[in-house]
């Protein structure tokens, strides 16, 4: 599947073979190579999504990307993907790829945006005219896809051809190409989104803009937290009564330490973890429509003009809003930037976004030390912190890593995402985060028990244990930050990922669910949970992003700098805000 950004590529991904690409409405998303088996007719096709690009002779990562794995590799049939109310301004993209001689069939989507316009197509006539399969369809509502697939059958089951004979192809240039669509294609005069742009005159507003922008995020954790809540409560307690009720009858035979590891360290350690899953995922619920409406191009082109300040620009806080969901493929989505020194410095600030595994940690702790009423107030500060130490790595870093980059990003209509988008969005967090739990948080919290009650005779929890003697000698550091040495082995584990730290003070406390929260909130006040929050939000990432780092930015130098600066930088901050906090409040 080749196409522009934002023509749905990714949406017609999913609806032909069911997988979970991530979708949403801003040019550049798709920046790995998603692929799946269909079966078509007889046959098993592996079916590709390449990453969205505008010129294949380009010189992006991106445009990198498709160019090399076309050539690369055996192509038997190119899936064109355009945006039906758009094709006047993608046909140079289809014409190079019909000169390339590949099996094509044209699929023009979103063909309900197009009628909405006025915009009728003769795909018959066009078709003809350009000796290629045209198929109209909108992948959004399912609209023609069950046609695709017969089309798909027939050019798969031609004889192949040599590539450089066309492959059927009427072989055009890019005047031709015009004449053919402009004798196919109706466009009235007057065709226009009047809905988008009497939208953005508000949402674009030079003084209102960004107010609105931040309102908006502020209402999402507001509606977060009132729905949320409750069902993670529920949660809480269905968890501990399970473990009361059957789990602890079922192991009462077995013995103590393999009793204490399943009860106190995997099923205590997952259980709060899982406790709070609903609340992330209705974060991300919500941040998906928010996606998928195409506002957060909006933000980008709000923010272009303050990120340039500090040697970013408006992709760069698109990322970095990416990174909300998932450090890792928002570090990938900078292969769109052309400018090396650009993505670097894009890079050196993702790592800050407050993505979903750190956004566990806080919801724990906000529960156990603020009121509902203040909750949603402290999460939106930890956001906003985000973007401010963000803005300070780049202003610092910006006269290493400089941007030759111009920016240009596409601003797409509003679109509303259909229930389907929606569900899928929340599935998708859900897989991710179970894909993670099996990574990650039991083999940490297991971990982490057996240094909480190893060696034999130490007291679990305990000073005298091996987590007790990390805690000690740490302390020094981390107690002017009024970070205590039980915390202190939670940060440690959240080196690995983020997810384990609720699992392991779950395991350290030897508690879970509410019993665990209200212990927490009697041995620390909100200052210091404030602190800690602050510190992990800014401390060195998981290592799946540093992996990613080392990566994409192919620098062992560059990598170490992403791993020294956030420690340091989140030092600095967390000691700061404790002790003037500590002296205010004295």
């Amino acid at each position: 599947m080749i196409g522009m950004p934002n023509t749905g590529k990714s949406t017609l991904f999913n609806r032909l073979t069911g997988a979970h690409a991530k979708v949403g409405n801003w040019p550049g998303l798709t920046v790995d190579l998603l692929s799946a088996r269909l079966i078509i007719g007889d046959q098993v096709i592996q079916l590709v999504d390449l990453p969205g690009i505008y010129d294949l002779n380009g010189y992006s990562e991106d445009e990198k990307v498709v160019t090399t794995f076309l050539a690369q590799n055996h192509i038997d049939l190119a899936l064109v993907v355009l945006n039906a109310s758009q094709i006047d301004r993608q046909l140079a993209l289809l014409g190079q790829i019909m000169r390339l001689g590949l099996p094509i069939v044209l699929v023009l989507n979103m063909v309900d945006e197009a009628a909405a316009l006025g915009i009728t197509i003769d795909a018959g006539g066009l078709s003809a005219k350009l000796g290629i399969p045209v198929c109209l369809l909108s992948a959004k509502y399912g609209q023609g896809v069950e046609q695709l697939q017969p089309v798909m059958r027939g050019v798969l089951g031609k004889k192949p051809t040599a590539r450089a004979t066309g492959v059927g192809a009427v072989s055009l240039d890019e005047r031709q190409l015009e004449a053919c669509v402009k004798s196919c294609v109706s466009v009235p005069a007057q065709a226009s989104h009047a809905l988008t742009e009497k939208i953005d005159r508000i949402l674009l507003h030079p003084w209102l803009g960004l107010p609105i922008f931040f309102g908006v995020m502020f209402l999402l954790f507001e509606v977060v937290f009132v729905l949320g809540k409750p069902i993670q409560d529920a949660m809480a307690w269905g968890f501990t009564a399970v473990r009361s009720e059957a789990l602890e009858p079922a192991l009462a035979g077995l013995p103590i330490v393999l009793k204490g590891l399943m009860l106190d360290g995997v099923y205590n350690g997952l259980s709060t973890v899982a406790s709070f899953v609903p609340i992330i995922v209705l974060f991300f619920l919500c941040m998906g429509i928010v996606e998928d409406a195409g506002y957060l191009s909006r933000a980008a082109f709000l923010m272009d003009a303050l990120m340039a300040r500090f040697g970013l620009d408006g992709r760069s806080f698109v990322m970095v809003l990416m990174g909300f969901g998932c450090n890792v493929p928002a570090l990938m989505g900078t292969r769109v930037i052309r400018s090396r020194g650009l993505r670097l410095l894009t890079m050196l600030v993702i790592p800050l976004s407050l993505c979903s595994a750190r956004m566990q940690v806080f919801v724990f702790f906000i529960a156990a030390l603020f009121s509902a009423e203040a909750a949603p107030l402290v999460l939106f500060s930890l956001y906003v912190m985000s973007i401010l130490t963000a803005m300070l790595t780049s202003l610092l870093f910006k006269r290493r890593y400089i941007n030759t980059d111009p920016f240009v990003l596409e601003m797409p209509p509003y679109r509303f995402p259909t229930l389907r988008q929606i569900i899928l969005r929340g599935w998708h967090e859900v897989g991710h985060f179970m894909r993670r739990a099996t990574r990650f948080i039991v083999a940490g919290v297991v971990l982490v028990w057996l240094l909480t009650n190893f060696p034999q005779g130490a007291t679990p929890g305990g000073v005298d244990t091996w987590a007790g003697q990390i805690g000690a000698l740490l302390n020094p550091v981390l107690s002017p930050l009024g970070i205590d040495p039980k915390l202190t082995i939670a940060l440690i584990f959240g080196f690995v990922a983020k997810e384990i730290v609720i699992g392991s003070l779950a395991v350290i406390y030897n508690m879970e669910g509410s019993a665990l929260v209200s212990t927490i909130a009697h041995q620390i006040d909100w200052i210091q949970a404030y602190s800690f929050m602050l510190f992990t939000l800014i401390y060195t990432p998981c290592l799946s992003t540093i992996a990613t780092i080392r990566t994409e930015s192919k620098s062992k130098a560059f990598s170490a700098l992403a791993i020294v600066w956030p420690l340091g930088l989140a030092w600095i901050v967390s000691f700061l805000f404790y002790q003037i906090a500590r002296h205010l409040a004295a």
